[in-house]
């Protein structure tokens, strides 16, 4: 995964969400994890990598592709990708197979014989087949979570985007969908998460991004960062997040 990110910047009014990221990331790197406080940039990053935002300056590219900030060009980028986040987004009336053949069959234009069978694989994958047939309601936290994940890799995307996908797990749950994802990784699938489970970033992660005030304050790879980091700011935030 080749990523180059320029002079990225992202305002919402009067708040910098991203101020000036520059990153070069060449092509060994399968897994980029970022890292940082609460309302450091990183969803916001993540956002613009995946063409949900376009940066109000910058420019980016991914896999030796620039990308640009037309609406066509950025629905094409996102059928290109697959994407997680914080909340489940499920549709709460659709089965946990609807909720997979869906997105086939309208963004990517699956028919609907050939939709069903890919979500029920998804589904499989995720040790969730038997649960095909329920609704969200149904369905624990760490369940809507594995379905979410099998929605986004069902169209085998070139890129997968994780946004805090444990956030709202309990212990047992974020384990179990960590162990999903690192098995993802480990069958080739590129991947750029953020996360607070410092110790998962530490295994799994190519190359690390510290994110605090919208800047990019270090990078490295996990070794690096976790073992040696350079930056003051970077090595408190390390000290307290892992003292227990």
């Amino acid at each position: 995964m080749k990523v180059q990110l320029s002079g990225v910047s992202k305002a919402f009014g009067a708040q910098h969400a991203l101020r000036g990221i520059d990153l070069e990331l060449d092509q060994s790197v399968q897994c980029l994890v970022l890292i940082g406080p609460s309302g450091g940039g990183k969803s916001t990053l993540l956002r613009v990598l995946g063409g949900l935002e376009s940066p109000d300056t910058g420019t980016v590219s991914i896999n030796g592709e620039p990308l640009a900030f037309d609406q066509a060009s950025l629905l094409c980028h996102r059928r290109r990708n697959g994407f997680l986040f914080q909340s489940f987004n499920l549709f709460p009336h659709l089965t946990a197979v609807e909720n997979v053949a869906l997105p086939l069959e309208k963004v990517h234009g699956v028919v609907r014989d050939e939709s069903v069978s890919k979500a029920q694989a998804a589904l499989e994958r995720f040790g969730l087949r038997e649960h095909g047939h329920k609704r969200p309601s149904q369905l624990s936290g760490g369940q809507q979570q594995r379905v979410g994940l099998a929605r986004a890799v069902a169209h085998e995307p070139r890129l997968l985007i994780l946004d805090e996908p444990t956030s709202a797990l309990d212990p047992e749950m974020t384990a179990e969908v960590l162990d999903f994802i690192d098995e993802l990784r480990r069958g080739g699938q590129e991947i750029i998460l953020s996360t607070h489970e410092m110790g998962f970033a530490r295994a799994a992660a190519d190359e690390v991004v510290f994110l605090a005030d919208g800047k990019l304050v270090e990078s490295g790879s996990a070794e690096q960062l976790f073992g040696d980091a350079r930056d003051n700011n970077v090595q408190r935030f390390l000290s307290r997040v892992m003292r227990w």
